[in-house]
């Protein structure tokens, strides 16, 4: 995995993907299936299997205004990208909804 991301840093700064490969549900709406949870996280993984920082930043509403989120992965020990670039999708999202609001 590690090599892959190496592989990439040859031809980009950052890698923009998505969070999650669908909208965000609602709190304890998927405890009845583990396995759908577990899914929902598999996009995050690979960064965190290789050692990179990341992080997800609001990049919208899906249709049912539910949140979706953006992952910033960047470089080994190149936090100050990852945090600039998460600002600068925030800033330009037009992304409202506070905390709490969707649930």
């Amino acid at each position: 995995i590690a090599r892959d991301f190496d592989n990439a840093w040859a031809s980009c700064d950052l890698i923009l993907a998505p969070t999650a490969p669908s909208a965000a549900f609602g709190l304890g709406e998927k405890n009845a299936d583990p396995l759908s949870m577990y899914l929902n996280d598999v996009f995050a993984v690979p960064a965190s299997l290789a050692g990179l920082p990341a992080m997800s930043v609001p990049g919208g509403l899906d249709k049912q205004g539910l949140p979706l989120g953006l992952q910033i992965i960047g470089k080994a020990l190149d936090e100050q990208a990852v945090l600039n670039a998460g600002l600068a999708i925030e800033q330009r999202s037009g992304f409202t909804a506070e905390a709490g609001e969707w649930w």
